[in-house]
């Protein structure tokens, strides 16, 4: 488990071990930054996993993963920014002085790594480093390499998941009434009442009969019967109404937090401006989108937990930074949202973690190669394949559960 005390998280190459004395070239910071309501476990062991790989792979680097602490989900997402932005600062210098490379000299190599509303948070707080620095020609301090997004809604949720929750709901309701229906179909019928016979005369007449407890109760003791019956053959809507609920007042409450998803125009302006970003001062900008396959036959067409900018090939302004991650596990798109990262609830988690690796990595490449910097990355040796990645990920035997050989993809069409 990655700790967030960023001491006792460092990670040293050891791909030169007669350079270990040596001040290394590089200090890697990866960031990483939970999304609406997530926690310290959000990202599970993603972040070790990253930091192991890289250390493998990158030369004469200290590599480091730091979880940015749980921070409260509510107010405005500025407040978030500016408390995540004056963070970063000090952890920056904290580290750069830790590992000798000067505090405050733009030497820590930052990569910012955000889930769902923590990209948000990431792509803000890179917006604002970028617009105040002292001049246009000033270098961006902390010195941030790449902003990485999982499944943030720069464009959007998707709409598509209300209703998929609705008809995932009008399911477990017929689920329960077909089986509630057998249920009671299937007691014995209630005779019919036989003509009473006339007292004696003489007789004193019984006092009316009071209902029994049993038959005042047995609607609902019936109700419940059939609620377990169906709960234990697919599920029903009484045993499911609380998942539901919760469903609805996930997605609505990240709406309603997020204030900004409502404002198409600021969400492409945002975008724009990351685009602009990468291009004038080399930050790698990528997002990576939960994609779940077709179920037939609820689920025709493929679903996506994030709205995906309308035009997306890989030739156009933004399809080339939109990367599909699919998910074959995931019954909904919520599940597979919050289910990112881990290899139980999704069968693309190793692919994905071999290809943030690889962004990773090539941002790096760039950024030494843009600066003259006479050693590479791995010398004498062409950039890393995926193949070369998966020599050195290795990850505990009971979480193994496999990958998809599909793996991330471009996007070619809007969904």
């Amino acid at each position: 488990m990655v700790d967030t005390n960023p001491a006792n998280v460092s990670g040293e190459s050891q791909d030169e071990p007669h350079k270990a004395e040596a001040i290394p070239k590089d200090l890697l910071l990866i960031i990483f930054i939970h999304g609406f309501k997530g926690t310290d476990s959000t990202f599970g062991h993603f972040p070790e996993r990253l930091r192991h790989i890289l250390t493998e792979t990158v030369a004469n680097a200290i590599v480091e993963s730091v979880i940015f602490p749980v921070y409260e989900t509510k107010g405005e997402l500025n407040a978030a920014v500016i408390r995540f932005a004056d963070w970063l600062t000090d952890l920056t210098v904290q580290r750069e002085v830790a590992n000798g490379v000067g505090g405050g000299a733009g030497k820590a190599k930052i990569i910012l790594c955000g889930h769902s509303m923590g990209g948000l948070l990431a792509a803000d707080a890179l917006i604002e480093f970028a617009r105040t620095r002292p001049d246009p020609t000033a270098p961006l301090w902390p010195n941030i390499i790449a902003c990485l997004a999982f499944d943030t809604p720069y464009f959007g949720i998707h709409p598509h998941i209300f209703k998929n929750t609705a008809t995932q709901a009008a399911g477990y309701v017929q689920s329960a009434h077909s089986l509630f229906t057998n249920f009671t179909s299937r007691k014995s019928p209630t005779p019919m009442p036989a003509t009473p016979k006339a007292p004696p005369a003489a007789a004193i007449a019984a006092p009316p009969a009071q209902p029994s407890i049993w038959s005042k109760w047995a609607p609902a003791a019936y109700a419940v019967g059939g609620a377990l019956i169906a709960g234990a053959a697919a599920g029903t809507a009484y045993y499911k109404r609380q998942e539901i609920s919760v469903g609805y007042t996930w997605a609505a409450d990240h709406m309603k937090y997020v204030g900004t998803l409502w404002d198409e125009p600021a969400l492409r302006k945002r975008v724009d401006t990351l685009l602009e970003i990468e291009e004038q001062m080399g930050v790698t900008f990528r997002v990576f989108y939960t994609w779940l396959p077709p179920n037939l036959p609820a689920f025709p067409s493929s679903r996506t937990f994030i709205v995906l900018p309308r035009v997306v090939t890989t030739s156009s302004k933004f399809g080339s930074h939109f990367l599909q991650a699919p998910n074959g596990l995931a019954s909904d798109e919520i599940q597979a949202h919050t289910g990112m990262f881990d290899g139980k609830t999704n069968d693309g988690y190793y692919e994905l973690g071999l290809l943030t690796s690889q962004l990773i990595r090539d941002a790096i490449i760039s950024i030494r190669t843009n600066a003259s910097e006479d050693e590479a990355i791995i010398p004498t040796s062409p950039p890393a394949s995926i193949t070369s990645f998966k020599e050195v990920d290795k990850e505990p035997a009971e979480e193994t559960t496999g990958h998809s050989s599909q793996g991330p993809v471009e996007v070619e069409a809007a969904s």
